[in-house]
């Protein structure tokens, strides 16, 4: 029992000794002595610019007010780290034997001044008149200094300027961070709060040899990302440089709300279920690689491989499949000819285009996928290339199934210059009641068709284009039919309603101020032929043609034609028979008949030696008959024969 009470009071003697030798210690002193080892270690200055205390609970060591950690020499006189206060922890040990080893360093209210260099070293990499050691050395020798043996750090409420070689600084306010580094040769284990869009985003990683990652050696990595209403994962391996690869992976409930919480303001369209998944490297000069890349976004499913390149402006490349793809969301808006809340007679929309997204990256894109809904068009199983320079995109069709057919050539968009849309294509096996109705909100003619299409326009919105369109094309149907009108109907009664049934249809055309004319438009039906021309107007949305059917009597060579003119707005236009275009054949014939007969009855009545020509005046044929009549009158005046 003796002994056990000797003990314990030994044991207790020694501690109060211990706090009375930590308390004769000026908290200056205690400071001065972490400051130089941190910068034997580091190579850095620590400066206190306020009071320095000393602290026993809950940390052996300092409080200093007014902190700052100087800079990398090529990184500028600004420093590195700067905090209204920073407490420094002891190891209570090493304290008695005459060393001072930094177990803690926490900070409120920091500020990180952080930079990289042309050869991508930031300025947190550090380095001191001890060498830093790697590999088994690190971990075998005690004595050996790290570039930086601080067992734990923690910030609150921290500021960040990160500024990358060559590119504009990236700044983030109200960090909160915490570094366990138990082991200088074993792992840290980090945990952030970032707000970058005033939602927290909370970040938990882990890193292998330390010490060798901060040495620059290559090491493993794990770290999840949890934000509101999402979570990621990344599991490979970094260097302090920037470089990693390993497997990434995300998920998000809605991406929207996610996408605001890190800083990245999307489209409305993309407020729903998302993940992505992918094996990924990116290299110090900023190249992003990924493969066995899988993507989800609602109901949309891509996988393949793509690769970027940043800089000023990012450079894609991607090889992506997909299967049933629905992207109406994206595209369907009010005034669209695909939005179930647009009308025919509505008019085009006139909402200012943003077409700024050209000039974010330069792409190349191969995209083939087992059907596409865009809104306004439904492509089947099609081909895709799509290539964006320098604001122009080359959209190829290799081929599309669209319309019930299949299309090849390209649409072009150019925003070089303002906003500009063109295109060259040819079609085979197209449903024109689909071309028209998803494209123009037309759907009053229906057939199965080929032809080919060359179009180009300019303006700030849907209606300016439209408006200014120029180009020319053909096209040949089969049998197909006119809604909204019978042309025997029309002959027979002059009403409107029913079809018109037709075998074969042939047209050719130009357009010019968003006009398209046609002059030969052909209809073969059953029983009659009908021939066309006119004007339909795509910018204004109205139609002004004339059909010219031809029946054939039965029995007789006579021909019956009755032109049907139509005329108004897509929706709603007046078809009626044109009667005075139907009676002007007559009529011209009746007036010759009338001319031919004059014609003779004054050769008789004038007793005319020669026959009037059907070419000739009669005006002019009596002028020369009168005065041939007053030269025969004074020749016998003056006695002549």
């Amino acid at each position: 029992m003796k002994l056990i009470i000797r003990i314990v009071t030994a044991l207790v003697l020694a501690v109060v000794l211990l706090a009375g030798l930590v308390l004769l210690l000026p908290g200056e002193k205690i400071a001065r002595l972490a400051a130089d080892q941190l910068e034997t270690q580091t190579g850095r200055k620590l400066a206190f610019g306020g009071k320095v205390r000393f602290s026993f609970w809950p940390t052996l060591g300092v409080k200093a007010d007014a902190v700052t950690l100087s800079n990398a020499e090529w990184a500028g006189p600004e420093p590195m780290l700067q905090a209204e206060r920073l407490t420094i922890g002891v190891s209570a040990a090493d304290l008695m034997r005459g060393d001072v080893r930094v177990t803690e360093v926490s900070a409120i209210l920091p500020h990180l001044n952080l930079a990289t260099n042309a050869e991508g070293i930031g300025n947190w990499v550090m380095g001191g008149s001890g060498a830093a050691q790697s590999g088994s050395e690190t971990a075998a020798s005690s004595s050996g200094a790290l570039p930086l043996r601080i067992e734990a750090v923690e910030l609150t409420s921290a500021s960040l300027r990160y500024a990358a070689h060559g590119e504009a600084p990236v700044e983030m306010k109200n960090i909160d961070l915490s570094l366990l580094w138990p082991d200088p040769a074993g792992t840290v284990n980090a945990k952030a709060v970032l707000r970058p869009a005033g939602e927290p985003v909370e970040v938990n990683a882990e890193i292998g040899t330390f010490a060798a990652f901060l040495a620059g050696e290559v090491s493993s990595v794990g770290a999840t990302v949890r934000a509101p209403g999402g979570k990621g994962r990344f599991d490979g391996h970094a260097d302090i440089n920037g470089e990693a690869g390993g497997r990434l992976t995300f998920g998000a409930e809605n991406a929207v709300q996610t996408g605001a919480a890190l800083g990245l303001f999307l489209p409305d369209a993309l407020a729903q279920k998302a993940v992505f998944a992918g094996d990924v490297t990116y290299t110090a000069d900023g190249r992003l690689s990924m493969r066995d890349l899988a993507v989800e976004l609602g109901t949309n499913q891509l996988t393949g491989a793509a690769d970027v390149e940043f800089g000023d402006r990012p450079e894609i490349t991607a090889q992506l499949q997909g299967g049933a793809l629905d992207f109406s969301s994206f595209t369907a808006g009010p005034g669209d000819p695909g939005s179930s809340s647009s009308s025919a007679d509505s008019g085009w929309p006139e909402e200012v285009i943003d077409a700024s997204a050209l000039g974010l990256a330069n792409a190349v894109v191969d995209l083939s996928f087992d059907s596409l809904s865009t809104g306004g068009v439904t492509l089947g199983a099609s081909q895709l290339n799509l290539t964006v320079e320098r604001s122009r995109a080359v959209l190829k069709f290799l081929p599309a199934a669209m319309f019930g057919g299949q299309v090849q050539g390209q649409v072009v968009a150019n925003n070089r210059n303002g906003l500009s849309v063109g295109g060259s294509l040819t079609f085979n096996g197209i449903r024109l009641e689909r071309a028209l109705g998803e494209t123009a909100g037309y759907d009053r003619l229906n057939g199965e068709a080929l032809g080919a299409l060359d179009f180009l326009g300019s303006g700030t919105s849907v209606a300016a284009i439209m408006q200014s369109l120029s180009g020319k094309g053909w096209l040949e149907a089969g049998k197909g039919f006119f809604t909204g009108f019978d042309l025997e109907q029309l002959m027979r009664s002059g009403g409107n309603g029913g079809s018109t049934v037709f075998d074969q249809m042939t047209a050719s055309y130009t357009i010019e101020g968003g006009n398209l004319r046609n002059e030969d438009l052909l209809v073969l039906l059953k029983g009659f032929r009908a021939e066309g021309k006119g004007r339909i107007g795509l910018g204004a949305r109205d139609v002004d043609y004339l059909f010219s059917p031809q029946l054939v009597r039965a029995g007789t060579d006579q021909v019956l034609t009755i032109p049907v003119r139509i005329r108004g707005s897509w929706d709603n236009p007046d078809i009626r028979p044109d009667l005075g275009q139907a009676l002007q054949p007559k009529i011209d014939e009746i007036e010759q008949e009338a001319k031919d007969r004059v014609r003779q009855k004054l050769a008789e009545e004038l007793d005319l030696e020669t026959e009037i020509a059907p070419e000739q005046d009669i005006n002019d044929v009596l002028k020369q008959r009168i005065e041939q009549e007053a030269r025969d009158q004074l020749l016998r005046l003056l006695g002549g024969d």
